[in-house]
């Protein structure tokens, strides 16, 4: 399963959300630090659950980085979050 499949996935199941979309920018990183040969290295992620209701932005990306769990939060090199409800 590819890295943006599996962080959907695990989303998906988090959060429930009513919009949700991964895209993979590692390209716009060429030559940058963090860049690996064929991508899955940067993503940008905007996510809307009624899941993060009453959670400041800290608490959001905290879950969000829960949710993905340790092995594929250290294999991705960059994650920009938009999150919202």
């Amino acid at each position: 399963m590819s890295r943006s499949a599996e962080i959907r996935t695990k989303l998906d199941e988090a959060f429930a959300p009513t919009e949700i979309e991964v895209r993979d920018d590692s390209q716009r990183h060429v030559g940058h630090a963090g860049y690996q040969e064929g991508g899955e290295s940067h993503f940008h992620v905007r996510l809307r659950s009624a899941r993060f209701e009453g959670m400041s932005r800290i608490q959001q990306h905290r879950a969000v980085h829960r949710a993905l769990g340790p092995t594929l939060v250290g294999e991705i090199h960059a994650l920009s979050l938009d999150l919202g409800v």
